[in-house]
């Protein structure tokens, strides 16, 4: 890893300046001080990070957030503003000493194993595995939940969006406006290019993570503008050349050639519309996107975008396309683009009929599985309040749970089975079949050999007697790698184009079936034979034994 990518990684930190000690719950703090004052400041113990169930009802989860959890790890410390804000806010009781012993808290001792970021992940194999000093370990929970919580349940969401778009349709993020707070924001723009975005119109996010910005303008543009007369210039300096041209004039005569064409009446177009559209192509010649729903697609926005466009290429500039941001999209994007097919036959400009149509307008998964069904052109979908909300799920339900303390395991219990814990250090493994695709994970006990390729593997249901199957792999791959260990970044994480080809790539290990927006199968996640005999053997321990009387 080179030095210039080690700085960035600070740099970052350093902007990212909310994520801190003091952003968990209070009673991750009370917790520390309890811990400390019955003497456990030298306990160890190991704690996981997981979910129970996948998000929007479907059978797969992108990992996300982790190189936000080294940042914070490596920038932990009690500031001493800090300090005397936890001085003002806890009881009097607290013996000052407990504040003395914060001060001097650093991740030094924790050592953290992860998944690697973009892997595609199921319940209850744990994402992050925290080893060290109790009451460290345990003040890093909630922030570490809450940067794994939203970045991965995020990223799911857009890595959906891609899939049901399909590989030849460009996706934008333009939620900022609708997300959850400016942080809610940001996190949404960078988890969305994970997940499989193209870019985003959030120029803050561009420039912290280096995501490609687009834009165009809103109809407030358009409306501002009521006559011709509102044109300030009607110049447009050629591409080539350098002359001024006269372009309003130029636009005037491809409206009448086109509206010839296509058989409509320059009359009805709005001349406002006509104004901002020539105002903002003379902005951008080289980049003009325009929003053509302000007030009739059909009979003003076309005529008037192809008038301009046209207009455009005679200066030397092409157009890149336009925006629909109401009506019936299907429909309107299919007129769209018969009539810039109709329009580059007639006037011999092939590049015409490949003009970009962009769709917007609170569009959603089934709004685009039903596009589909319709037909439509668009080439690129605009996505925002659906997608950095997750509307479907607001939440993907990450827990930490301690499994380990000093070398003894721990497991909770429940009457619900769903949150009963997997006890003790363990280790993961993804099993492929022969025919290449990922299997089944397999949670193992540290202590356990890993599996190896052609040999058979016991896999067992972690809580189900009955449900179990040998598996003979093809290849075997263990999920782990240290990332954090010995106050350091060990494994540095990629950068984030990297990140967000590891999503895809990981998601060509599944089968489609498990991958499917309707009934999609579950993926499997088992124990070994010699974890789950462990697992009931201290469930047995542990449950409290009834009295009938």
């Amino acid at each position: 890893m080179s030095s210039d990518r080690k700085n960035n990684i600070r740099e970052m930190a350093r902007q990212n300046g909310i994520v801190q000690p003091l952003l968990t719950d209070l009673y991750q703090i009370t917790m520390a001080y309890a811990y400390w004052k019955s003497g456990k400041v030298n306990d160890t113990a190991v704690f996981d990070l997981f979910f129970r169930t996948n998000p929007f009802q479907g059978e797969f989860t992108i990992f996300a957030g982790l190189e936000e959890c080294l940042k914070f790890l490596e920038n932990f410390h009690y500031s001493d503003s800090d300090i005397e804000y936890l001085k003002q806010t806890l009881p009097a009781t607290i013996e000052y000493e407990f504040y003395d012993y914060l001060k001097d808290l650093t991740c030094k001792d924790i050592k953290l194993s992860a998944i690697e970021e973009g892997s595609v992940v199921f319940p209850r194999v744990p994402l992050l595995r925290v080893e060290g000093p109790l009451i460290i370990a345990q003040l890093l929970e909630t922030t570490l939940l809450t940067l794994v919580n939203f970045a991965s349940l995020m990223a799911t969401n857009a890595a959906r969006y891609r899939m049901v778009a399909g590989k030849h349709v460009s996706l934008l993020e333009f939620g900022l406006r609708r997300a959850q707070g400016p942080d809610g924001g940001l996190s949404a723009s960078k988890y969305a290019y994970v997940g499989g975005f193209d870019g985003t119109s959030n120029v803050l996010a561009g420039k912290m993570f280096n995501i490609p910005v687009k834009g165009t303008h809103a109809h407030s543009f358009v409306t501002s503008f009521s006559t011709l007369g509102d044109i300030h210039s009607g110049t447009l300096r050629h591409a080539d050349t350098e002359t001024q041209c006269d372009f309003l004039k130029m636009v005037l005569e491809c409206r009448k050639r086109v509206s010839e064409i296509l058989d409509v009446s320059p009359e009805e177009a709005s001349d406002g519309e006509l104004a901002a559209l020539v105002s903002y192509a003379q902005a951008f010649p080289a980049g003009f996107l325009a929003l053509v729903d302000t007030y009739d697609v059909k009979r003003s926005g076309l005529l008037n975008f192809c008038a301009v466009a046209i207009a455009l290429n005679t200066c030397g500039y092409r157009a890149v396309g336009i925006r629909i941001d109401s009506g019936d999209l299907a429909y309107l994007s299919v007129l769209a683009r018969e009539t810039f097919n109709q329009v580059a036959k007639e006037l011999d400009l092939p590049w015409f009929a490949k003009l970009t149509i962009v769709a917007s307008n609170d569009i959603n998964e089934e709004t685009i599985l039903s596009l589909h069904e319709q037909g439509h052109s668009i080439d690129c979908f605009g996505i925002g309040t659906h997608l950095v909300t997750c509307q479907r799920q607001p939440a993907l339900g990450c827990v930490y749970k301690l499994v380990e303390i000093n070398g003894q395991p721990r497991i909770k219990l429940s009457q619900d089975v769903g949150k009963v814990t997997i006890p003790g250090h363990k280790e993961a493994y993804r099993l492929f079949g022969a025919d290449g695709h990922a299997l089944i994970d397999l949670l193992q006990r540290s202590t356990e050999p890993a599996p190896e390729v052609g040999q058979k593997v016991l896999c067992r249901h972690p809580f189900q007697e009955s449900k179990r199957a040998y598996v003979i792999p093809s290849k075997v791959e263990h999920l782990y790698k240290v990332y954090w260990n010995a106050g350091k970044i060990c494994t540095f994480p990629k950068p984030l184009v990297e990140v967000r080809e590891r999503v895809q790539t990981s998601l060509r290990t599944l089968r489609q079936d498990i991958k499917r927006n309707l009934n999609p199968t579950p993926y499997k996640v088992a124990v070994s034979d010699n974890l789950y005999n462990f697992i009931h053997d201290l469930w047995l321990q542990n449950a409290p034994i009834g009295e009938l009387f």
